[in-house]
């Protein structure tokens, strides 16, 4: 295993652990459904969500929790193929490391509860963003830094003359 490799698995182990901490600390201080105030735009709210992003398929019977388990340990498998391939990458790397921490992050959740644990409430009056954790912000962090370094890759190429 090369340094960068083995730096890619660090960043998504700090990654997990950290959600886990969070998770564990949310579950042991906060009471269900209950909104704890922490700023004006921002409260710890104990939710645990059975579905995907937004509560995607939460309402069904049970057999989402396996689906979605399953396909998060092979998008973990297949982010390990990617780190691999592109260990000279430093921005994709980075990303598909926050990606892959939070991935098993939630995969853990679903294993020892049969949903995620979210935690994070952002409102504004009366409207708020769905509940959420810190996988899921390392999943979307992840997500916006291979965005922004396949934009920065097409706006960085010249035009080719003919």
């Amino acid at each position: 295993m090369s340094i960068s490799f083995l730096r890619c698995l660090a960043i998504a182990t700090i990654t997990l652990l950290l959600d886990q901490a969070s998770k564990w600390l949310a579950l042991s201080s906060l009471q269900m459904g209950a909104p704890e105030p922490v700023l004006p735009f921002l409260n710890w709210l104990l939710l645990f969500n059975p579905g995907a992003a937004f509560s995607f398929l939460a309402q069904s019977s049970g057999w989402q929790r396996w689906f979605f388990t399953i396909l998060g340990l092979v998008a973990c498998a297949y982010i390990l193929l990617m780190l691999r391939k592109h260990q000279n990458e430093h921005l994709l790397c980075v990303a598909l490391s926050l990606i892959l921490g939070g991935a098993l992050g939630n995969v853990l959740d679903r294993l020892m509860y049969g949903a995620v644990v979210d935690f994070i409430d952002f409102h504004y009056g009366s409207w708020h963003w769905p509940a959420f954790n810190i996988a899921d912000s390392a999943i979307c962090i992840g997500a916006a830094l291979i965005i922004w370094g396949e934009l920065r890759k097409s706006f960085g190429k010249t035009p080719q003359s003919h």
